[in-house]
């Protein structure tokens, strides 16, 4: 799971920089392991990238570093390789022009990527992260398109290139790449698993003027903006573009949301502000359903569906099942797990006509517990992250909402939270069925042994986690919340999601079973990355280890070196 953003303004005198660090700040919820961002200036590339949050990673005097009106931004959370700084993004290779990725996602077929990569093409590779095979699958295809069509126009190379991509990487994913001198692209995964949205603004901050017409009699509005795809190539010339995981940071940018790129789609917009799009490899739109469960911000539009409004759904949802399973229940009080699950248990303690109270407050500086590395940090940061207002439970039946059941660390710890405050009765529900398979498309949801509901029915999980009863949403209840806000135009294509870790079921063909799934459980398991976390994977014997770790600079230049002068964490990187 990462954040990622791009960003090309039309005045070369402008700079992307700031507008960048306010972009993965706004969507450091997608990751906080990690955080980089690259820049352009007159075909110069300034890099910073490290571990840790944005607002550490970048300091006043990196921020100054980082020049140029063209830009990409990534913050990190590692479904795949490690944690190395070696491993944040963007990542670069220098041929052909200089190009960076920023990538959200995962691919599945990462091996047979790697030995084509390294093999075939004879290209190196120096991390185990996925998003270098990205990289130097798309700089090999481009530079080949190059020399075969040479009267071709740019675009069209581009485009052909990510073609190629698209056709040898399976997987969920999501990218973005600067090619320096050339312009931006944004991409999205054929089944359009992972979210990517489109946005742009008038460069001169002009918001007077009458709507224009276009040549096909499509309208452009008062911004300077196309109100539809189609009108994309027509719009003015003088505009900012955006990129972007999820809405809410187009907004936060002062930026007009145009709408989600379509799966299979490319979208390139080039140095002079022409946008060009192209569907390269298309097949049923398929995008994440954990992503309304659980990650996306709720203020955020995706697919042409408000985050918010399935959540109310999704405790109408949850409310109704519990009154058909426990019509003669003895709830007195709803109480929702903070943050991601208030909104689901806002509107089932409405539909169940039961008051709903804060009864935890939460400690807003620590991470997301469900994706923190390994099991004790996760139980120890409950205790940490939450705390009781005891009036609330002291003497009643509470019924806690939370948005899904991962490993139940957590659910275990807040029923005792619970039960410590005094409450009679604690029943849990959750707004997402029960998890019972690996999601391998860019969440870290662990491996099936490590799952509490794997191979377990609710009165199982119930006493698992010390609760009276638990219960979960319906898989075809999930779906139509979502289905039933539709509302945009986009929307309308909705029709299935990716649900693999409710239902075993990968859109993209792999089969539980499979050796994918047995290295998969090889490499996620929390021993194996407590053992990358020591550096002791993959020693021999004699404690030598069979690979080298790679540096912190990963496969850029010394520009990113971090053994210098802090005032020298960014230089500019050569421009090839």
């Amino acid at each position: 799971m990462c954040g990622i953003i791009g960003l090309l303004l039309a005045d070369e005198n402008k700079h992307v920089n700031q507008l960048l660090f306010d972009g993965l700040t706004v969507l450091q919820h997608r990751g906080q392991d990690a955080a980089g961002i690259v820049t352009s200036e007159h075909r110069r590339l300034h890099l910073r990238k490290n571990n840790g949050l944005v607002k550490d990673v970048f300091q006043a005097h990196h921020m100054s570093e980082l020049r140029g009106h063209l830009g990409i931004g990534h913050c990190r959370y590692p479904t795949a390789g490690t944690s190395s700084a070696a491993e944040a993004q963007p990542l670069y290779t220098n041929y052909p022009h200089g190009i960076c990725v920023a990538h959200n996602g995962n691919l599945t077929n990462t091996a047979e990527l790697a030995t084509m990569v390294r093999e075939d093409i004879g290209r190196h590779v120096n991390t185990d992260s996925d998003s270098e095979l990205l990289l130097n699958l798309f700089a090999e295809h481009l530079m080949a398109s190059k020399q075969k069509k040479k009267d071709a126009d740019m675009s069209e190379n581009i485009f052909a290139a990510i073609t190629a991509v698209m056709k040898e990487c399976r997987g969920g994913y999501a990218g973005l790449y600067l090619i320096n001198g050339v312009g931006l692209v944004g991409f999205r995964d054929p089944h359009g698993i992972r979210p990517l949205v489109f946005g742009c603004r008038r460069a001169d901050g002009d918001v007077k003027g009458a709507i224009q017409m276009n040549v096909n009699g499509n309208h452009i509005n008062e911004h300077g903006i196309p109100q539809s795809p189609t009108d994309m190539e027509h719009a003015d010339k003088k505009l900012d573009f955006v990129f972007s995981s999820e809405s809410v940071a187009i907004d936060t940018l002062g930026f007009q949301l145009v709408r989600d790129v379509k799966q299979g789609e490319a979208i390139f917009i080039d140095m002079k502000g022409n946008c060009h799009t192209h569907i390269c490899h298309q097949k049923s739109l398929s995008p994440c359903i954990f992503e309304y469960v659980y990650f996306a911000r709720p203020d955020s539009i995706m697919d042409g569906v408000s985050v918010y409004e399935t959540r109310l759904k999704m405790g109408v949802k949850l409310a109704e099942r519990v009154l058909t399973k426990y019509p003669d229940h003895d709830i007195d009080v709803v109480i929702p797990i903070p943050d991601t699950s208030r909104t689901a248990a806002l509107q089932a303690a409405y539909r169940l006509n039961k008051p709903f109270r804060e009864g935890f407050i939460k400690n807003r500086y620590i991470a997301r517990t469900f994706i923190m590395p390994g099991q004790e940090t996760r139980r120890k940061s409950v205790r940490l992250k939450l705390n009781t207002i005891k009036s609330e439970f002291k003497g009643k039946n509470v019924l806690l909402v939370d948005d899904s059941i991962v490993r139940g660390t957590t659910a275990n710890e807040i029923v005792q939270m619970a039960r410590d405050a005094g409450a009679k009765k604690v029943y849990f529900s959750s707004a997402a069925p029960p998890i019972r398979y690996p999601n391998i498309y860019g969440i870290d949801i662990p491996t099936r042994h490590e799952l509490i509901a794997y191979q377990r029915e609710e009165a199982e999980i119930a006493k698992k986690i010390g609760c009276d009863w638990v219960l979960f949403q319906e898989l075809q209840d999930l779906k139509n919340s979502i289905l039933e806000v539709e509302k945009a135009p986009m929307a309308e294509r909705l029709k299935e999601f990716d649900t693999s870790c409710f239902s075993g079921t990968y859109v993209t063909g792999e089969q539980i079973g499979d050796a994918y799934f047995e290295n998969l459980e090889n490499l996620r398991n929390d021993d194996a990355k407590e053992r990358r976390k020591r550096g002791l994977d993959g020693e021999n014997g004699n404690g030598a280890n069979k690979r080298a770790v790679a540096s912190n600079n990963g496969c850029e230049s010394m520009s990113n070196d971090q053994r210098g002068d802090a005032h020298t964490g960014v230089a500019p990187l050569s421009n090839h």
